[in-house]
């Protein structure tokens, strides 16, 4: 079978059509369709429903499709093998992951070790992050919390505390570290359903049998943030991604009883890749065991806090 022909199909399945598969291979329409056909009259198969302009795959091409794309990965890895003899001179790392925060770090560490790679950074939410590492799109994810999937290696970068954030006229503004107790009543601005953030406050709330008034529900951190500013409620982010503003106090809950974890994905069968593994090497051995900071005693007031928390607001 030509590898030639799969390349021309895994292109027009992954872009969509046949001339953009042909713009993303570097050769002209009529040369692609005519090894598509070419191929599916090898084996007396069709691999894509034609209407109009439109391409969709048939069965046998979705059934294709993977085989296809674990042959493109190889033949690059043969590729890069061959041509660097061990050697390791260059390459690509493409990344997925859920958020800027945590990934820049680390591809800022990584690309000072090894300035020849070529790296990319790809953000989605998790589903499409760990569906573009499933589809060979991309090579490593950045992940918020564990995700239970055979097809996937996985390891922890690090854990990071969830903390409140008021308005600086909110009452719990005037400290800086609270019990989770002081949020009963509180008016909560959440984040969206799938938040890991919100299922982590959820779980933790629940677990301790605090309930705050729930006053809107807000799908991005930049909304939830202006909500925040503007004193319609109180609000929780890791702590690794509030971003300091002098209209709002970050404030701490004793103990760190809520957090997230931030995990990094690759597929199983590609653990020993040389690039995705000098990837993982450097960041886990730069970010060590994490480990949860112990708050600090802030002293004045806090005892009073600790016994009784603040009222309300209304």
């Amino acid at each position: 079978m030509s590898t030639t022909k799969l390349r021309t199909f895994l292109a027009v399945a992954r872009q969509g059509s046949f001339s953009a598969g042909a713009r993303a291979l570097g050769l002209s329409q009529p040369t692609v369709t005519t090894q598509i056909l070419a191929l599916e009259r090898d084996y007396n198969v069709e691999l894509f429903h034609r209407r109009g302009r439109r391409i969709e795959l048939t069965v046998v091409g979705r059934q294709l499709l993977p085989i296809a794309q674990q042959l493109g990965v190889l033949e690059l890895e043969a590729f890069n093998l061959l041509r660097d003899c061990g050697k390791f001179n260059r390459g690509q790392l493409k990344i997925g992951a859920v958020g800027p925060f945590h990934v820049i770090e680390m591809v800022d560490a990584y690309r000072h070790q090894y300035p020849q790679i070529d790296l990319s950074i790809k953000v989605g939410n998790s589903a499409t992050v760990l569906a573009e590492l499933k589809n060979y799109v991309t090579d490593v994810g950045v992940l918020a919390g564990l995700h239970d999937d055979p097809a996937f290696s996985s390891q922890l970068y690090a854990r990071h505390p969830v903390v409140l954030f008021a308005n600086i006229d909110h009452p719990l503004a005037r400290f800086d570290e609270i019990p989770l107790q002081a949020l009963q009543g509180q008016p909560l601005l959440h984040r969206e359903r799938g938040s890991t953030t919100r299922l982590a406050l959820e779980k933790t709330l629940h677990e301790h049998e605090v309930t705050p008034r729930v006053v809107m529900e807000i799908g991005s951190r930049e909304a939830l943030r202006e909500a925040v500013i503007r004193g319609i409620g109180v609000g929780v982010v890791s702590q690794a991604e509030f971003i300091a503003d002098p209209r709002l106090k970050a404030i701490r809950f004793c103990a760190d009883p809520v957090y997230t974890e931030t995990y990094l994905y690759c597929l199983a069968e590609r653990r020993n890749s040389q690039v995705i593994g000098s990837f993982l090497q450097l960041v886990t051995r730069r970010s060590g065991t994490p480990e949860m900071v112990e708050p600090q005693s802030r002293g004045d007031g806090l005892d009073t806090l600790h016994a009784q928390p603040p009222t309300p607001t209304t």
